[in-house]
């Protein structure tokens, strides 16, 4: 089996090792890839190489509040995403795996609604259009926050990585407001795993991928604590604004189809990430 990974994303970096233990593993971005290749690309300058069996979409634009980078996400997300399917149809690609994100199912009465959550449906929603019409098998994921394995997932995970420095430096942790906020945090190498089973397994549909426990900002603080063997305490702002939750209903449906189950709960998550960082 030959795959085309394609994005310069944290993911794509942790996902590589683990899709070429049983295939043939060819990288495709705007950099450092074996392939190069820009979903802001015209669809004329799309061109896949010859013998690709799957297409593993992770690349993905992350928007922000002003026009430029609200039209910047629709051209990638979904517009780039819809012209990587045209092109892996005409290049023979026999099944497409969209990495989308467990946002994309928000609607505008979330304090996380965004372009990014808007983007990212619009794209599953004409990749999903297309493979169909197209009849190219597809698949696409929602993963809810992912962190580990990469120091880049940090950019986007900037209270959890932000907790474990500070209690890597005995520092105490602020929590702003005065409830204990929660979040779904998926690990990326149990999220890899599943990606890697409907890869080999051929599997087709959406799917949502989450953790099957909440995590509390406390609970995540309280576990780098541990890790981190850290003198910190953890208090509460009271004086700031609360933070809303940003949780989902548990769907255990892909894991099922595919025996194949998170493994690795947020203390143990976090205990991997202040190895990592003391053996760095």
């Amino acid at each position: 089996m030959k795959i085309l990974l394609v994005g310069n994303s944290s993911l794509a970096q942790v996902l590589r090792p683990v899709l070429a233990s049983f295939a043939d593993v060819l990288t495709a971005g705007r950099r450092d890839c074996d392939v190069t290749l820009d979903l802001g690309w015209p669809v004329e300058q799309f061109r896949l190489p010859s013998g690709i069996d799957v297409v593993v979409n992770t690349a993905a634009h992350f928007a922000g509040p002003d026009f430029n980078a609200i039209l910047a996400a629709e051209d990638i997300n979904t517009l780039g995403g819809l012209k990587l399917c045209h092109a892996a149809r005409a290049a023979g690609v026999r099944h497409f795996v969209q990495i989308s994100s467990i946002n994309a199912g928000l609607d505008s009465a979330s304090d996380y609604y965004g372009i990014y959550a808007i983007s990212k449906r619009h794209a599953d929603e004409a990749i999903a259009y297309y493979c169909a019409k197209a009849k190219l098998p597809c698949a696409i994921l929602r993963p809810s926050q992912l962190y580990g394995g990469a120091a880049t997932f940090s950019r986007h995970q900037p209270f959890l990585y932000g907790t474990l420095e500070k209690a890597l430096g005995n520092e105490d942790i602020v929590i702003y407001g005065s409830r204990d906020a929660r979040r779904n945090y998926l690990h990326a190498q149990d999220f890899c795993r599943i990606i890697a089973a409907v890869v080999s397994g051929g599997v087709e549909g959406l799917y949502c991928c989450t953790s099957e426990q909440d995590s509390s900002l406390l609970e995540v603080a309280n576990a780098a604590i541990k890790a981190a063997g850290s003198t910190s305490s953890v208090a509460f702002d009271l004086a700031m604004n609360d933070i809303p939750d940003n949780v989902f209903p548990y769907d255990d449906q892909l894991y099922r189809l595919t025996d194949t189950y998170p493994a690795i709960g947020i203390e143990d998550g976090i205990a991997r990430l202040a190895a990592d960082r003391s053996a760095a």
